[in-house]
């Protein structure tokens, strides 16, 4: 939505917040018009197509997106102005408007069947199809703007075979010789989990929301933990069980479907002036006798009264549950090991607590098994499994299962340890560290231990400041600091083997907005003859660019980010130099006023137009 917004500003797109699919009368005669001359006239149908909506909720007081103007502009034509998600969400626009008002593609499908006699006498029936477009018709709209690299590769995927291949000419009774047989199995799968766009349909269906509460529902399920994102699917956590179990079973009426689009229905109403608010609000607030509908008050009324924790408890079988505390959910057992959870007999080396086991956040609901449940439990109730010595400090290494994950720790003689909570140590706590993501807590080893206890590292020192630059792993992954200065990095990995000079290099780069890890560039080109500093070839926002840290200037059409040289480089930059700082817009410049003393003198006031 952040993208659209963008182009809506700059003029590209209509208004974007809206599910309406009617174009108006300009746009119709607009995208039949361009259709008509770019692809002829045979692929525009005689009258233009209209489409309505499905949802009875749609906010068609907008039309539907499209190309902004009484013409449109192709890819092409603003492929110089837009770059990256920018120019391909315009071209989707454009292709869209375009085919909306194409007609329709044709073709025919062929389907063989034939039969082989087994060994045994079975008889086996198979079957192929194939689809033949006699006239391309919208689709042409879809491959506008294909480039050679994709046409190149539709031919490499063609001679290999694995592009789908027309029918042979066939007749009935025609027998064919087995060259090859191969049998596959097929598997059926569950529904696919939800992605945003899909959720934004599913809500659309069922009359939920608007297109301008979209992406504020989206940013908030996630902002909140109830979700999480695999690749882009959303996946549920547990605290959304636990959430989603307490507003259904005391606030049902509320998370109801129908009562949800109701609501907005009666919103509508009161934008209309079809409704008061001040009494919906009464009525919602207070309950509404006509209907006997209980009010939000009596049903915040005995909040006291929820059981908490029986809400956040979850069974999933075999003794075992899961509850949503504080601090992230657990698994534990309903009864402790050893004690038989229907008479309550004990054994004789029976615990006397339940066991307890953090889940990892990377641990989908669907994925915790009764099994992988109890091998969470065996390992948090292992007190670390012994990795060897340290050859310099002589202390013993453990690798042990924790609330925050896997971690490797040294056990400090008695002597070492602080003596007392009350009184100030000197000495230093047991170093720690977390495991990688791709390290296993039974297969690592002591050489593997002692590295990740190394850090943080000292890569080396920035040349010109002194400033010490250190690798280090973070919360947020991995990452260089320098003073108060700190630059992600793309993998744990590069935390043991990264240089001094590779570090210096990602330092003279701007720094990324946000949490997002510094890419490595795309072409290093040697340093530059004017600042002396290393110029390299980034991927940026707005597309590939130069840059000595100082300096960035966009790389043009006909410039290739892994064949441009170092000459050509360093002539952008001195581009971008004698074009000097651009200017901010809307700046207003501060003037010094001096105030001249005058004789009183009586005029007539009159008011000043109200300037927008």
């Amino acid at each position: 939505m952040r993208i659209a917004q963008r182009l809506y500003e700059g003029g590209y797109i209509t208004y974007m917040r809206t599910d309406s699919v009617m174009l108006s009368e300009t746009a119709l005669n607009a995208a039949r018009s361009q259709a008509r001359s770019m692809y002829g006239a045979e692929y525009v149908p005689d009258a233009p197509r209209r489409y309505t909506s499905s949802n009875a909720g749609a906010q068609e007081a907008h039309e539907a997106i499209r190309p902004a103007g009484d013409t449109f502009r192709t890819p092409s034509q603003v492929s110089s102005q837009l770059r990256g998600s920018e120019y391909a969400l315009y071209d989707l626009i454009w292709k869209r408007t375009i085919a909306s008002q194409m007609a329709d593609a044709v073709g025919s499908t062929a389907t063989v069947q034939t039969e082989a006699t087994l060994a045994d006498g079975r008889v086996a029936q198979l079957s192929a199809s194939g689809t033949v477009i006699t006239f391309r018709g919208f689709l042409a709209a879809y491959e506008e703007g294909r480039d050679e690299e994709d046409t190149r590769a539709r031919q490499a995927a063609r001679e290999a075979g694995e592009e789908e291949r027309r029918l042979p000419q066939l007749s009935q009774g025609d027998a064919l010789d087995v060259r090859r047989t191969e049998a596959s199995g097929h598997e059926t799968s569950p529904p696919p989990r939800y992605t945003e766009a899909t959720l934004v349909k599913a809500l659309e269906q069922k009359e939920i929301g608007r297109p301008s509460t979209y992406e504020p529902t989206l940013a908030t399920i996630q902002d909140r933990g109830y979700v999480n994102k695999q690749g882009s699917a959303l996946v549920p956590s547990w605290l959304a069980f636990a959430v989603t179990r307490l507003m259904e079973e005391h606030f049902g009426r509320l998370v109801d479907y129908d009562f949800t689009a109701s609501m907005e229905d009666d919103l509508d109403a009161i934008a209309r002036g079809d409704a008061q608010r001040v009494e919906w609000l009464q009525r919602f607030y207070f309950g509404d006798e006509a209907t006997s509908a209980e009010g939000l008050r009596d049903l915040v009324a005995d909040l006291g009264e929820i059981d908490a924790r029986g809400i956040s408890t979850i069974d999933i079988g075999d003794g075992l549950v899961v509850r949503v505390g504080r601090y992230g959910p657990y698994v534990e057992e309903v009864s402790p090991a050893g004690v038989d959870p229907s008479t309550g007999e004990m054994a004789d080396a029976a615990a006397t607590t339940p066991r307890r086991a953090t889940i990892n956040d990377d641990v989908a609901p669907a994925d915790l098994t009764p099994e992988m449940a109890r091998a969470l439990l065996e390992v948090s109730a292992d007190d670390g499994r012994s990795l060897g010595t340290d050859p310099v400090s002589g202390h013993e290494i453990l690798a042990k299962a924790g609330r925050y994950g896997p971690y490797v720790t040294e056990v400090l003689p008695e002597s070492d340890a602080p003596a007392s909570r009350t009184r100030k140590a000197s000495v230093a706590k047991p170093r720690t560290a977390s495991l990688f993501k791709d390290m296993d807590l039974g297969t690592i080893d002591l050489d593997t231990a002692l590295q990740l206890l190394s850090l943080p590292r000292i890569v080396g020192t920035h040349p010109e400041t002194g400033a010490e630059i250190t690798a280090q792993n973070g919360r947020y992954g991995p990452y260089l600091k320098m003073g108060t200065d700190s630059r992600s990095l793309e993998t744990e990995a590069q935390l043991f083997d990264i240089s001094l000079e590779q570090a210096l290099a990602i330092y003279a780069q701007p720094k990324q907005r946000g949490r997002a890890a510094a890419k490595p560039p795309l072409k290093e080109l040697g340093n530059d003859p004017v600042s002396g500093k290393p110029v390299v070839v980034k991927d940026g926002r707005f597309g590939a660019y130069v840059t000595d840290g100082e300096t960035n200037a966009t790389l043009r059409r006909d410039d290739d980010p892994e064949t441009i040289t170092p000459e050509r480089g360093f002539e952008l930059l001195a581009e971008k130099r004698a074009k000097g700082p651009s200017t901010r817009r809307g700046a207003k410049k501060t003037t010094k006023k001096t105030t001249k003393k005058a004789a009183k003198k009586t005029t007539r006031k009159t008011a000043a137009k109200k300037s927008d």
